[in-house]
């Protein structure tokens, strides 16, 4: 069940740190699961009437992906996958939500930016915060990310559990 509480209009400002980005995929030819997370660096939220024009802006750091095995994480580090000594940030851009409460947007990664949709799941309104938790799948080839194919996961399964602040007071 879709929970959305619709937020005063207006921009707010993505807390980074009550906020997770998780991940999940599979590895060793797709039999056992990996779990991971990102570190968002900024981000931006701003809701417009009508809602359908709303936005979203955001900036992950690249290289804060944390598997909890630090070899693995520093190979998708690596120019092999993330390259994340030339492109630090992983940006995710939206400017329109679709009546199915899906944020039509694009991911970068690497340089590369591709068409990427994000489902919504839940807003809560918390006097002047929102609380919004959504999901995406990658597959990570569209973004020209191809090593190890078999060996690691294609698609990663994400999943977003953003706090925001009003920053405009309206």
């Amino acid at each position: 069940m879709i929970a959305i509480e619709a937020p005063a209009l207006g921009a707010y400002r993505i807390e980074p740190s009550e906020s997770t980005i998780e991940f999940v995929t599979r590895h060793f030819f797709g039999l056992a699961p990996v779990r991971g997370t990102f570190a968002l660096r900024e981000g931006v939220v701003h809701v417009a009437d009508p809602v359908e024009a709303s936005m979203v802006r955001a900036t992950v750091d690249a290289r804060s992906l944390d598997t909890g095995l630090a070899a693995r994480d520093g190979t998708v580090r690596s120019p092999q996958f993330l390259d994340t000594a030339r492109h630090p940030d992983i940006t995710f851009v939206a400017n329109s939500v679709d009546p199915n409460q899906v944020l039509r947007g694009t991911l970068t990664v690497r340089g590369r930016t591709e068409p990427l949709d994000v489902r919504i799941d839940e807003v809560r309104v918390l006097g002047d915060r929102l609380r919004l938790r959504a999901c995406a799948e990658v597959d990570r080839y569209r973004w020209g990310v191809t090593a190890m194919k078999g060996m690691t996961g294609r698609r990663l399964r994400f999943t977003l559990s953003l706090v925001a602040s009003r920053v405009d007071g309206r």
